[in-house]
């Protein structure tokens, strides 16, 4: 059975759908799954913002196909890691949580590269395009580090 990863923002059109295209593209995907939600229900059933889209796309990476969902409680049994992009995020998540163990699934992303900082991965939905670029970035460089651990974990 594969390990499970979700990303999580608000929306699920701008930054998780990132996240996993990105995680997924560096990871075997015979091994491990990776997933995208937002903690509101806004989007639900859309596909990625066209500025994120375009972002994965000069890339290499393709998150077209990927639909807007909701984060549910049932995602705590699910999902082996719950990466959330921002703190208000990880206060929405955790408060779905039912358990200590499903708390301690839930990590802001951004801590992986900065421990202990709780630097928030900023949402660029209402910024320039230059926004999601940056975005980008910061998620391409931190999910080298996620997915060098993954590996070294589960392999």
């Amino acid at each position: 059975m594969p390990i499970k990863i979700l990303m999580v923002c608000l929306g699920n059109i701008c930054r998780s759908p990132l996240a996993e295209g990105i995680l997924a593209s560096k990871l075997p995907e015979d091994k491990f799954l990776v997933d995208s939600a937002g903690t509101g229900s806004w989007h639900v059933g859309h596909c990625p913002d066209k500025r994120s889209i375009e972002v994965a796309k000069k890339y290499g990476i393709n998150i077209g196909a990927q639909k807007g969902r909701q984060i549910k409680v049932s995602d705590f049994d699910e999902f082996d890691y719950i990466y959330v992009m921002d703190n208000s995020n990880f206060r929405d998540v955790v408060h779905l949580a039912k358990t200590p163990e499903h708390k301690s699934k839930v990590r802001l992303i951004l801590n992986d590269l900065f421990p202990d900082e709780n630097v928030d991965v900023p949402d660029p939905y209402y910024g320039s395009a230059n926004g999601f670029e940056n975005v980008y970035q910061m998620l391409d460089e931190v999910t080298d580090l996620i997915a060098d651990q993954l590996l070294k974990k589960h392999s």
